[in-house]
């Protein structure tokens, strides 16, 4: 009997459109011999569907993969164990057991460790990180308090509260400006994907940039914009996680030298991702090292990515973020990571799912209760 795999996308997230690409690329190259994928998809208004609703948000190519009975119906994920899964609404429908979930879901509410507390109250195994590696690796803030902890060097880096700004705006621009400096990007603290995401150079640019952050996110970060390259890495493991052979995005036209959204996914064609990334065996060792050092920093397990920035100037390698679900479409660094280290993207995925198995098992033996010894 195949493993059923509920795999959930969409969501009330800036980056929905990105989580839709990744879910139908994984229902795609899951090994359908082994596991029998489940779409569950979340509206921009945080509705959950039914599987035979969810099947018509997905790409075309991908629709024929399921079976014309696929449920239909009103189906919800109750964090209580006593459901195995996707809970029918209605009377007159069954619920909808599932062996295992793959949440991929990018940004709020599905990347910041509230489906995970969800999936945990619901006993379900799922892959990626746990509540608090992804609460952590979602706020940029939290994440770099953890990464200088972990002696990881980084860019300058200043943060703000929307409602502090919009109290005093001059205050807040000022005391960035003296932090920081030009030129900088304004990013929402906690999304993805470059949304939201602006490069200022003067103050007035600034303002804007910390006003279109704040539409995303009640914090802002701002970091200071360096002359660098752009290197990734991707993690795969629990406790005992590897690191990928690292990945570059190559920029043609470098006037636009920024991969915001579009540069990213709309195949502007403007840029290539390149495995191995060009740089030294001794490099390309540090990389690893880092993301490794990062990816325990938040405790993480599954999966992550994590994005440095290499210094032109000066050659210092910088660490910027980690992604505890990163992009997984055609056009995402991870599964050409690690496809460019022997891994095709049918064996991380196998992998895993077996990574999220082994965990809930692992999590599975603690006590909950006091017994007497």
């Amino acid at each position: 009997m195949r493993t059923r795999v509920g795999v959930i996308f969409g969501g009330r997230s800036g980056e929905h459109e990105i989580s839709v690409r990744s879910a139908a690329a994984v229902i795609e190259y899951i090994d359908k011999d082994k596991y029998e994928p489940v779409p569950v998809a979340i509206t921009h208004d945080g509705a959950w569907l039914s599987p035979k609703a969810s099947i018509v948000r997905l790409p075309e190519k991908i629709r024929d993969v399921f079976s014309t009975e696929a449920l239909e119906g009103e189906f919800a994920l109750i964090g209580d164990t006593s459901y195995n899964g996707l809970t029918s609404l209605r009377p007159e429908s069954e619920s909808v057991g599932i062996d295992v979930v793959f949440p991929v879901l990018h940004g709020t509410f599905g990347e910041d460790g509230t489906i995970q507390g969800l999936l945990e109250m619901a006993g379900l195994p799922y892959v990626g990180c746990g509540v608090l590696a992804s609460s952590c690796g979602m706020d940029k803030v939290v994440m770099k308090s953890l990464f200088q902890k972990a002696g990881l060097p980084q860019c300058k880096y200043a943060w703000l509260l929307r409602r502090d700004f919009e109290a005093d705006p001059e205050a807040v621009i000022g005391r960035i400006v003296s932090e920081i400096g030009f030129p900088a990007f304004v990013k929402p603290a906690n999304l993805g994907s470059s949304v939201g995401v602006s490069r200022a150079k003067v103050p007035e640019e600034l303002q804007a940039a910390i006003e279109l952050a704040s539409r995303y996110d009640r914090k802002v970060i701002v970091e200071e914009a360096l002359k660098m390259r752009e290197i990734e890495c991707g993690v795969l493991g629990n406790d005992y996680p590897e690191a990928s052979r690292p990945g570059e995005y190559v920029i043609r036209d470098k006037s636009k030298a920024f991969l915001d959204y579009t540069e990213k996914y709309a195949g502007t064609g403007n840029n290539e991702f390149v495995v191995p990334a060009p740089v030294s065996a001794e490099l390309e060792t540090k990389i690893r090292d880092m993301s490794l050092t990062a990816f325990k920093a938040i405790d993480g397990s599954g999966l992550a990515r994590v994005d440095f920035f290499l210094r032109t100037d000066n050659g210092m390698l910088l660490i910027n973020e980690i992604n505890t679900m990163p992009g997984l479409t055609d056009a995402s660094g991870y599964p050409k990571m690690w496809a460019g280290s022997g891994v095709s993207f049918t064996e991380v995925i196998d992998q895993l799912i077996s990574l999220a198995i082994e965990r809930h098992a692992d999590r599975s033996r603690n006590l909950t209760s006091l017994q007497s010894t």
